[in-house]
């Protein structure tokens, strides 16, 4: 099961930070999204759309806004107080679907776009969007968990996943101009352009990318894994990648398992 939210009619409004603002195609916009969607319906994933937010232009990149592990759902803080709206209602649906609910409290900031989950180890970039209270009190709440947290220096680029993603064998894949310690991971696979550094595990050896990265499908390919390709050129003008569109909720309560 996925939660997505609709882009808003104000998608152009959105911020940028690290790359120079361009003109977005909002009915393009909106096309590309249904796109987006369809492919994980393609793919067995049910779909669950959260209230749209018409006044939050970045609210369609939901994944900041909340992180999953196991049966726990936290609610964060965005590090941009303009996004911070964002988060009104969160905590009650996601308990209504049957979720543990935590959030992320003042001083700390946390964007969910900051962090990458491989199996018990939880990598959250330190940067622009997520401080040092954020991290640890993420920390906090899942050590109960049997996860561990280790905290990513990250300068280059928005936020962690904007430079690194993993593939489906926990190999970190990213393009190694914008990673600022390769070193860190266990595993590391430089990928030849930028937008290829950022995949989502749809199953099956499926990994949705961008279509703008054909070097870096082929070298998936030759890794074993099987592409799923998706032009998502509208949110890539506002710094988003494909994992930024939806929230992936593998393992659902026993409530909802039957809609997973």
């Amino acid at each position: 099961m996925i939660l997505v939210r609709r882009p808003s009619a104000r998608l152009a409004e959105g911020e940028v930070t690290h790359i120079s603002r361009s003109p977005v195609d909002i009915k393009q916009a909106f096309k590309q999204w249904d796109a987006y969607i369809d492919v994980f319906r393609a793919h067995g994933w049910s779909v669950v759309e959260l209230d749209p937010l018409d006044g939050h232009p970045d609210g369609v990149f939901v994944e900041d806004v909340l992180v999953m592990y196991d049966r726990l759902a936290v609610v964060t803080r965005p590090g941009t107080s303009t996004r911070r709206g964002e988060v009104v209602g969160l905590s009650d649906r996601l308990a209504a679907l049957g979720y543990d609910v935590a959030s992320i409290q003042w001083p700390g900031t946390l964007d969910g776009g900051d962090v990458m989950k491989i199996g018990t180890t939880i990598y959250v970039g330190l940067g622009g969007r997520t401080n040092e209270a954020g991290i640890d009190q993420l920390r906090r709440l899942v050590a109960p968990l049997g996860a561990a947290v280790i905290a990513v220096p990250t300068t280059l680029v928005l936020h962690l996943k904007s430079a690194v993603t993993a593939l489906p064998d926990g190999t970190v894949i990213g393009y190694e101009p914008l990673v600022d310690d390769p070193a860190i991971f266990d595993s590391f696979l430089a990928v030849p352009e930028e937008p290829g550094a950022h995949v989502v595990d749809l199953g099956g050896g499926h990994v949705l990318m961008t279509t703008r990265a054909e070097g870096s499908a082929a070298l998936f390919r030759d890794n074993g894994f099987k592409p799923v390709v998706c032009d998502i050129g509208e949110f890539e003008k506002l710094e988003g990648c494909v994992t930024c569109l939806s929230i992936r909720l593998r393992t659902a309560p026993t409530c909802c398992r039957d809609n997973a």
